[in-house]
């Protein structure tokens, strides 16, 4: 494909478009039952990617929904992270859907530890589903139980939404390129194009968005950049809930700045230990972003697993996405960008209810005042992360300052 035409498809990927109807769906309760009747419905074809497919009692109910499609004659393609499906997908639960027709193919399947290469980190986290390019669905829910959250007894906390109208043929069209390209290098052929065609979708609500990818070549910093846009954009508040947040310099400096000028900035993070290295390594920059005025929210009710936005009650977003290394710089992303403003206040409730019923605020007085002990760990984890992202040739300078920079902000 020439250079003209990589540029044209990445605007086109790129640009808000109008007449869309996009529906915030509130983790597993609301979004499989909604997913269920998705696949239930499709008369030609449905498309699913994710990042887990758990054999649980969701990942069966899904998978049998994928398999009664796939019998009476619909054409349905599943694509799962060799990393997801090398812990969480039973080989009963693909035979389950293989033998009833469903094209399953895993991405990236050569997760052996003794085998180490950076490009493995390169993984498939985004969860995308499109039925007969009528419907599609993006967010950050994976196949897997709300309660599937061992040693916590409250459900995750996740988003995500389902899309009818203009964006749906950009999203089908990431799908078809990428399960082309997993069939190209795995099965050395593909009966897709690797480039498809960008198909049209008529008008069905009122709302404007955009659909943006991370990927390894055209899209490297899409999401990165539309976030950036929003925070250096915001004149009255800036509302972030994210489970793994460790941004870059220049992300931390755009919140710093946001907050400086008088915008309220808050931040709405995990508080439940699950990485123990990324956990301690994030909070290295808690300081600096206190000292700054950022408030900072730690859910601890249940787990958190939520990557969505909301600026000045009129910008919103729900992806796949956390702010992290591994996020913006390896993996394959994808998020719904709104602007709307109804739909920005109904993602805003829900982020304030999580707020009161379930986080508690970081003083930064009480961080100062935190233990030496905490002070090392946080110090160990940062220099950890650091090194291991600079041999694998990820992050550089922009995503870690050096230990006397942030300690002089109260670090």
């Amino acid at each position: 494909m020439s250079f003209a035409l990589l540029r044209a498809d990445r605007l086109k990927v790129e640009r808000f478009v109008t007449g869309n109807r996009v529906v915030l769906l509130r983790s597993g309760v609301e979004y499989f039952p909604a997913l269920e009747r998705a696949i239930d419905s499709a008369q030609q074809e449905v498309w699913l990617e994710t990042y887990i497919f758990a054999d649980d009692p969701t990942g069966r109910r899904i998978g049998e929904a994928l398999a009664r499609a796939a019998r009476r004659g619909v054409r349905v393609r599943v694509l799962v992270d060799g990393w997801g499906a090398k812990f969480y997908l039973t080989s009963a639960l693909e035979r389950l859907m293989r033998e009833a027709g469903v094209d399953l193919l895993k991405y990236r399947p050569e997760v052996a530890a003794w085998q180490f290469r950076s490009h493995r980190l390169r993984r498939l986290h985004r969860k995308l589903v499109h039925v007969d390019h009528r419907l599609a669905f993006v967010g950050g829910i994976n196949v897997i139980d709300d309660m599937n959250t061992p040693g916590h007894k409250p459900p995750r906390i996740d988003f995500a939404v389902s899309v009818e109208g203009p964006l749906l043929p950009a999203i089908a069209q990431t799908m078809q390129r990428v399960w082309a390209l997993v069939q190209l290098v795995q099965l050395g052929a593909s009966q897709l194009p690797l480039f498809p065609e960008r198909g049209r979708a008529e008008g069905a609500g009122e709302q404007t968005a955009k659909f943006i990818i991370r990927d390894n070549l055209r899209h490297r910093r899409d999401i990165e950049q539309a976030y950036l846009a929003a925070i250096r954009g915001a004149k009255r508040e800036i509302l972030i809930a994210n489970s793994y947040f460790f941004p870059g310099i220049t992300f931390r400096r755009e919140l710093v700045e946001a907050a400086a000028r008088g915008v309220t900035v808050t931040l709405i993070l995990q508080a439940k230990v699950e990485y123990v290295l990324l956990h301690f390594a994030s909070r290295a920059m808690y300081g600096q972003l206190l000292q700054a005025g950022v408030v900072i929210q730690e859910y601890h009710r249940s787990m958190l697993h939520a990557k969505v936005a909301v600026v000045d009650d009129r910008w919103a977003t729900v992806g796949s996405s956390n702010i992290d290394p591994y996020s913006l710089l390896v993996a394959r992303e994808a998020n719904v960008v709104v602007r709307d403003r109804t739909f920005a206040m109904e993602l805003k409730r829900d982020l304030v209810a999580i707020i009161e019923q379930g986080s508690q605020r970081v003083i930064h007085q009480d961080w100062q005042g935190r233990s030496r002990l905490y002070k090392a760990a946080i110090w160990i984890a940062y220099g950890i992360v650091r090194v291991a992202m600079g041999v694998l040739g990820y992050g550089g300078n922009e995503w870690f300052a050096k230990r006397s920079d942030v300690e002089a902000t109260g670090g």
